[in-house]
């Protein structure tokens, strides 16, 4: 029984043993590596830079007050609606600086007074004129005195009107208060509501902002791009423009404006560009959608291209490997290649390789070779 145990043992040793060394043998054994073969096709080639940057209207108008006060009327409460130039939009009622209105009235009753002892003597003086007492160049110099005394009275009214209400009788086309559009457009904001208080625009302050308005026929994209492709842009380029709000849709644009200097953003030298955008009447755009701007930087047309990823870059060197046998077993020639623009898949070869080479591409494993081999020699 014993004896029977031993042998057993024995055996199963062997066996493991065995094992071992047939598993090391395999793993020893050169494994065959097999690429998948690509031949070199003519192609389009485009070499593109996204613009990230937004829809704005050329030209967006602030329009401000020239007199300040409280908004007593307001025509337009909300943004959205087309106004033509010269529409009143607002009324600003005056509240008028207590020393200026004092100083105001003042003048009035100082013309006043003036003016009754004017007409006062300029009847004296025609009493004396038909009586022929006096020359007629005195007459005519008292005439001219009661006519500039009631001058300057109605001068004094206006001048108090003004100060009260802004306004006047014979002056009520011009206005300030009356609070008008400078351009035809549409309305896209207004930050103020009636009881607002203004403040006028002038040297020292930029105003209060009654309502923005742009004209939405004419938008431009304002974007940037990054430095190190900027030097590749000029004006009158194409771009091709996506908006984030209509996805399934893209728009032409003509790249108009590069600026001169760049601004750093996390690290970056950023360069502001501006491009007119074509768009169809029957699509409404809103000042504000986010965009992208595709610029075509290079272009080549029917050129022999290969897959990127199978060139292989030394340096300043480029090489692919040419398939030179394919049984028994895949054989390879390393050639050095001129390479033209790329579109980050596709690389453009100028020089080194014909269309009829077959150049190595990824490695594929045993069982998808040998499918692919036995397709090949049928």
């Amino acid at each position: 029984m014993k004896k029977i145990l031993r042998i057993a043992l024995l055996v199963i040793v062997a066996l493991i043993f065995l094992g071992t060394f047939v598993f090391l043998y395999q793993k020893s054994k050169p494994q065959k590596v097999v690429y998948e073969i690509v031949t070199p096709q003519i192609s389009n080639l485009e070499k593109t830079t996204v613009a990230t940057g937004k829809v704005e209207p050329r030209n967006e108008i602030l329009i401000k007050p020239q007199i300040s006060g409280i908004i007593e009327k307001l025509y337009y409460k909300e943004a959205g609606h087309t106004v033509k130039k010269g529409e009143i939009l607002a009324k600003v009622m005056v509240i008028p600086e207590l020393g200026t209105l004092n100083s105001a009235q003042n003048r009035v009753r100082l013309a006043i007074i003036n003016g009754k002892q004017a007409e006062t003597d300029f009847a004296r003086t025609q009493k004396l004129y038909i009586s022929k007492l006096i020359s007629k160049e005195d007459y005519e110099k008292g005439e001219v005195t009661v006519k500039q005394a009631r001058e300057e009275t109605q001068n004094a009214k206006d001048a108090l009107e003004i100060i009260k209400t802004g306004i006047t009788k014979n002056s009520a086309s011009f206005s300030s208060t009356l609070i008008r559009s400078t351009i035809d457009g549409l309305i896209l904001d207004i930050p103020v509501k009636e009881g607002n208080s203004v403040i006028m625009s002038n040297t020292f302050n930029d105003g209060t902002t009654i309502a923005s308005i742009a004209n939405m026929n004419d938008l431009i994209f304002q974007g940037n791009v990054d430095e190190t492709e900027v030097g590749r842009l000029h004006a009158g380029m194409p771009i091709k423009l996506t908006i984030g709000a209509l996805q399934d849709m893209s728009f032409n644009a003509i790249l108009e404006y590069i600026s001169p200097q760049g601004v750093e953003t996390n690290g970056a030298n950023q360069f502001e560009i501006k491009a007119a955008i074509n768009i169809p009447h029957s699509v409404t755009i809103r000042a504000g959608y986010s965009a992208n701007a595709e610029i075509v930087l290079e272009k080549a047309d029917k050129v022999l291209t290969v897959p990127e990823s199978t060139v292989e870059f030394n340096g300043d060197s480029t090489f692919v490997y040419i398939l030179t046998a394919s049984k028994p077993e895949q054989k390879f020639e390393r050639r050095q290649v001129y390479t033209g623009i790329s579109d980050g898949i596709k690389v453009e070869i100028k020089k080194g390789i014909t269309k009829k080479d077959k150049i190595r591409g990824a490695v594929i494993d045993k069982k998808n070779a040998t499918a692919k081999d036995n397709d090949e020699n049928e």
